[in-house]
């Protein structure tokens, strides 16, 4: 298991929806994973119905912001090949993808990082996570923090780690 896999756990968490339980993990998630507590203390003191808004404002209008890695390299529409290299990732590992997202979701590949220590999935990635960081930045949300710690953690551009 990798160093940072508690970082990718909650990585992964953060960047899911804010549903119910979102609330009640914020303290086990800041202990956890010092480097989310930015992220964490905003969403501490954030009301629950304007904090799932800036969710949906974030993702869910459009690609901008896609939480869908192949997404970034392949567009919306000639994924298929990349969600099968996904699949087989995940089966190689001793996992069955069976998520309801589709499995270059980020927070679903954080998780399997963090369970599996297997970082190719996210390295492979590497630069549509800086540029998911980038537009996270500009867009000024806390959400980029997230992006920020998981990004720390990884090999940089150019080291070797991506086709």
């Amino acid at each position: 298991m990798p160093s940072d896999a508690v970082l990718y756990q909650a990585a992964a968490l953060c960047l899911t929806y804010p549903d119910g339980d979102f609330r009640a993990r914020l303290p086990l998630l800041r202990e956890a994973a010092p480097q989310l507590r930015e992220f964490v203390d905003h969403a501490a003191v954030t009301p629950a119905r304007e904090l799932a808004a800036h969710y949906v404002q974030v993702f869910d209008f459009g690609s901008r912001h896609s939480l869908y890695l192949s997404s970034w390299q392949d567009g919306d529409t000639r994924r298929g090949m990349s969600l099968m290299r996904f699949k087989e990732v995940y089966r190689a590992a001793g996992l069955e993808f069976s998520g309801a997202e589709l499995p270059d979701f980020l927070p679903s590949v954080l998780e399997f990082a963090a369970r599996t220590g297997d970082l190719d999935l996210l390295t492979e990635h590497r630069d549509a996570l800086e540029q998911l960081r980038s537009r996270l930045t500009d867009f000024g949300t806390p959400y980029a923090t997230v992006l920020d710690a998981v990004c720390a953690t990884l090999p940089t551009a150019g080291a070797g780690t991506h086709p």
